[in-house]
């Protein structure tokens, strides 16, 4: 199938790009899509825009106009930190093979047709699913109150529950939709849209389902849909991160975006977790709390440690640039009012390593005498190297707990 020839716009995270001509309603539609993308006007040549991205990365399509924005960080990291995120599957960079020059989408959809050949090395996954129908002979298990209530006592058909034996189960389901969500975008290169179609046709008997991002259901493995897991993963990040489309106005919108803060907290969140050894319940983002004692300034830590009713630890995590080596005061003033609101002496910040950005710094605020700690994650590298950062950044966590316990036991 011929691929329509878009105009290409290429753009890297947080750096400002050349100027580039566009129409009223590109431009109107790529403020929609992208609202931390920032757009100046060029002076003298007229629709002429200076574009800077913010955190979000992937691709957009708008019309005949293609913009492609670049992470900072390499692609395989990026998708080894999500994916870790989302299933903690030890991806290594061995494991995505594509092309340095890969666009996110293309990259994406090579390692996700990749995982999908290893999976499926092994023949397309099955399980039980229950059933429950109406047949004109007995199968499995007879729902008799059914059958008197539909059926008033005549005996064909019978309503039945049985278990089948079938691929059209919620993995299979999560990798097909996967497969159509990014074989429905403009991808350059013609091996990803060769993976792709090869996996909608091995699961061309597994039902279609549209998956909400915010309600993609988990698989539970075991030893025997264990490897299924690189795969699964690679769709849930799929179908959970930015792909969308959109009517906006005289234009037609699509793409797939990922927006680095949220690929960031929830890597931080859930490595951290493991380095600490502690589950989700007491670990991970906070519920609503308030600074006041009337209730109306609300709050809502990234970072929080339970031990019972209390808090031990708080915490907050940021992917947002920091120049010059200063680290903004509202992010201060942040973190100090979670330290207050928990009564803990201390905070700590965690902000993603930039080039020639220091790695940590300290605060004691005057009169009160809290400490806010601010740590520097460097993100890049393999996955092993990322994991062993954090697990400096656990002892910070341990220390910053320790403190608060001391101060309790000593009140």
């Amino acid at each position: 199938m011929a691929v329509r020839a878009l105009r290409q716009v290429d753009l890297r995270e947080y750096r400002q790009s050349g100027p580039h001509v566009l129409s009223i309603a590109e431009r109107d539609a790529l403020r929609a899509a992208l609202p931390s993308l920032t757009l100046e006007t060029v002076t003298g040549i007229e629709g002429a825009y200076i574009l800077t991205p913010g955190a979000t990365v992937g691709a957009v399509e708008i019309g005949d106009l293609s913009v492609l924005i670049e992470p900072k960080i390499d692609i395989r990291t990026l998708l080894s930190l999500a994916s870790y995120a989302i299933g903690r599957v030890r991806f290594q960079k061995t494991d995505f093979e594509f092309p340095e020059e890969a666009a996110l989408p293309d990259a994406l959809a090579l390692a996700f047709a990749s995982a999908a050949r290893r999976a499926f090395s092994r023949g397309l996954l099955h399980g039980y699913r229950t059933e429950e129908e109406a047949l004109q002979t007995v199968r499995g298990r007879i729902r008799f109150d059914d059958q008197v209530r539909r059926r008033f006592g005549v005996p064909l058909p019978v309503e039945v529950r049985y278990d089948e034996f079938t691929d059209d189960i919620l993995a299979n389901r999560l990798v097909k939709a996967a497969a159509v969500r990014l074989g429905g975008m403009h991808l350059r290169s013609p091996e990803a849209r060769r993976g792709l179609g090869w996996v909608a046709a091995m699961l061309d008997n597994v039902s279609y389902a549209e998956f909400q991002p915010s309600r993609v259901p988990e698989v539970i493995f075991d030893r025997l849909n264990e490897h299924y897991r690189g795969v699964v993963t690679l769709a849930r990040l799929v179908l959970r991160r930015g792909a969308f489309e959109a009517d906006r106005g005289q234009v037609r919108a699509s793409g797939f975006l990922m927006d680095m803060n949220q690929v960031f907290q929830e890597f931080v969140t859930v490595a951290l977790r493991e380095a600490l050894g502690v589950s989700a319940r007491l670990f991970g983002e906070s519920a609503i709390c308030s600074l006041d004692k009337t209730g109306r300034v609300h709050l809502k830590p990234d970072l929080v440690w339970r031990d019972g009713s209390s808090c031990v630890f708080v915490g907050d995590v940021k992917y947002k640039r920091i120049r010059d080596e200063r680290i903004p005061n509202a992010d201060l003033y942040q973190l100090l009012a979670y330290t207050t609101a928990h009564n803990l002496p201390g905070g700590l910040l965690v902000y993603a390593q930039d080039e020639d950005e220091r790695e940590s710094a300290t605060y004691t605020v005057r009169h009160s005498g809290k400490r806010i700690e601010v740590a520097a994650l460097d993100i890049s590298g393999t996955l092993d190297q990322v994991l062993e950062r954090v697990r400096c950044l656990a002892d910070k966590v341990r220390a910053l707990r320790g403190q608060a316990e001391q101060v309790r036991r000593a009140a």
